[in-house]
């Protein structure tokens, strides 16, 4: 397969930088297969890589090789919850994590482990997009 780069003119130093480099990667961690599907379809259409995984495990392991922008991490998960997960990557990465739940309960929670922010599902895809963004400034 043959990968095509298109490149954009950066204003003010006349450099080029391929579309790749710009675009921001978002690493969508959710059990549910149809969240997943919404998510990256319509993350997508607002200009972000999106990769989905339904594990805990798999999410450590695409942080380190894919090394996302942003993670959206579901935290009532089998196997390895979003708690697990926190607990793990805060060890290494101060990644950008937005916490979602239907379970206001484990808000706390995934504040004091170190989430970015929560966001209680069902969510709007224009506010995780404004989540998504704000978080990509600071």
């Amino acid at each position: 397969m043959q990968r095509v780069i298109t490149a954009t003119r950066v204003e003010g130093n006349g450099g080029l930088v391929s579309k790749a480099e710009k675009e921001r990667c978002i690493l969508a961690v959710d059990d549910h297969p149809k969240v997943l599907r919404f998510l990256e379809i319509g993350l997508k259409l607002h200009g972000f890589k999106v990769i989905a995984t339904t594990s805990g495990e798999e999410a450590l392991e695409l942080v380190k090789s894919a090394r996302p922008d942003v993670m959206l991490l579901d935290m009532l998960m089998p196997g390895m919850d979003g708690f697990e997960v926190l607990r793990r990557l805060r060890v290494s990465t101060q990644l950008p994590v937005i916490a979602c739940s239907a379970s206001l309960e484990t808000q706390f929670d995934a504040m004091r482990l170190g989430a970015s922010c929560f966001m209680a599902k069902p969510f709007q895809l224009n506010e995780i997009v404004g989540k998504i963004e704000e978080l990509l400034k600071s």
